[in-house]
């Protein structure tokens, strides 16, 4: 970033807008190279990994609270949490002296989240926590702040240039507190093990909770499944195709395993092939067919489909047929 600046930047015609952009990109970046180094620090990486273990055994909240655009870093930090499995919750400080402060209890843990760590409006949350014991963690540029000196977990921001031009306007420092946030979150979601299936139960509606919908979720199963013998004949599986409406039947033995597929185009090929409805299905199904089992992902069932250039297939679980899944379900499910 800061060679495109320095290098780039010289030789492009940009105007005075872009030019302000790209500064603040860089002076953005530089501050991240000073967070990243940050980790080489020995006591800053130890507070780290101490808070995160902290959180982890935690039986209660995190109660993230901050002040200004802090606490906007502060509610995003308490969004990304409760959904990757720390229960968080948001606390404004402002309110907290006016009875919010009830909110907290003694197996909480309060992360503050403060650029100067002397925002009047922590104060009373610091003494409440001091007064019951209730740990407290903060995130701040001052170490010898009041809520550097008060918390029992200091994370301490490197000092770093504002993007802003008067340095007033809070940009690069609030960027690294999104960031720390990021990586105390992500800490948490791979010490806990947090899988698709966790984040799932988080995110059941919209795109993300589509993305993570299973076969199982969306397959056609019962009667609803169409399927003949392989001694069946071709009308028989022709009928069977025209009922179900899936553009293709599956072919199964005694025990119901799952031994080949016959479609629209298989009928099309035995019809110019010579073959007679009479004729056993087995004869011109497609063996093997491209199958998924019920707990795969249906993004994944679409790529299949799309992959070998089908429509349907077959869910199978130790080769047995338990149903039958179709590009349709996954498309009308925000799938794509």
């Amino acid at each position: 970033m800061t060679g495109l600046l320095k290098g780039e930047a010289r030789i492009l015609p940009l105007s005075r807008t872009a030019a302000s952009a790209l500064r603040t990109l860089a002076i953005t970046s530089e501050g991240l190279e000073a967070l990243f180094d940050r980790f080489g620090d020995g006591p800053f990486r130890d507070a780290f990994e101490r808070l995160v273990q902290q959180i982890y055994r935690l039986r209660g909240r995190v109660i993230v609270t901050g002040m200004g655009k802090s606490g906007i870093i502060g509610r995003k930090l308490t969004a990304t949490l409760t959904s990757t499995g720390t229960p968080s919750m948001f606390l404004h400080p402002a309110e907290a002296g006016h009875g919010d402060l009830g909110m907290i209890t003694d197996k909480d843990l309060v992360l503050m989240i403060t650029l100067s760590g002397e925002s009047a409006e922590l104060a009373p949350i610091i003494t409440y926590c001091k007064r019951f014991g209730i740990p407290t963690a903060a995130i701040t540029s001052r170490a010898q702040s009041m809520a550097g000196r008060a918390a029992d977990v200091l994370l301490n921001l490197p000092a770093v240039r504002e993007a802003c031009p008067i340095q007033l306007t809070p940009t690069t420092s609030t960027m690294l507190q999104l960031v720390l946030g990021d990586a105390l979150a992500m800490a948490l979601v791979d010490l806990r093990g947090f899988s698709a299936d966790d984040f799932y139960k988080f995110h059941p509606n919209g795109r993300l909770g589509a993305q993570l919908l299973k076969v199982q979720d969306l397959m056609s199963t019962g009667a609803d499944v169409p399927k003949v013998r392989r001694d069946a004949t071709l009308l028989d599986a022709t009928t069977e195709m025209t009922r179900a409406r899936f553009g293709g039947t599956a072919v199964v033995d005694a025990d119901d395993r799952l031994v080949g597929a016959f479609t629209d185009g298989d009928l099309r090929r035995t019809i110019t092939g010579g073959g007679n409805m009479g004729a056993r299905v087995g004869a011109w199904m497609t063996p093997n067919p491209i199958e998924i089992a019920p707990n795969e992902l249906a993004s994944e069932a679409l790529r299949r489909m799309q992959a070998n250039s089908v429509t349907m297939m077959f869910v199978v679980e130790a080769g047995y047929l338990l149903g039958v899944i179709h590009m349709h379900d996954t498309l009308r499910a925000g799938i794509a």
